[in-house]
């Protein structure tokens, strides 16, 4: 069984396989308030995810209209052109590594 640790409203904010000091509270694995908030953990995960994803993307978009000419990239902020750089120089260097489609 998973042990619990609650904050001062008596809300659940932590779980461990192992009992402690700040664990010692027992809690059925199926039940309702500990299914609850894994699934809060799970949609926070997603989010992560994809705003990873959606980084690409605004990367991609940058480059795109800097290719077409709508924006110069020295109009940028200066941390914005070395951000860019940056992540140019490590998308070179990963090559293919980089390629999620192929060439089918």
């Amino acid at each position: 069984m998973p042990y619990v640790r609650r904050d001062n409203q008596g809300k659940l904010v932590a779980i461990s396989v192992v009992p402690g000091e700040d664990f010692a509270e027992e809690i059925e694995a199926g039940s309702l308030e500990l299914t609850s908030f894994l699934a809060q953990g799970n949609a926070a995960n997603s989010l992560d995810s994809s705003d990873q994803d959606f980084v690409r993307v605004l990367e991609d978009v940058v480059g795109l209209l800097i290719d077409k000419g709508v924006i110069l990239f020295t109009e940028l902020p200066n941390s914005a052109q070395e951000k860019i750089m940056r992540r140019q120089q490590l998308r070179s260097k990963l090559g293919d590594k980089l390629d999620l489609i192929g060439d089918d």
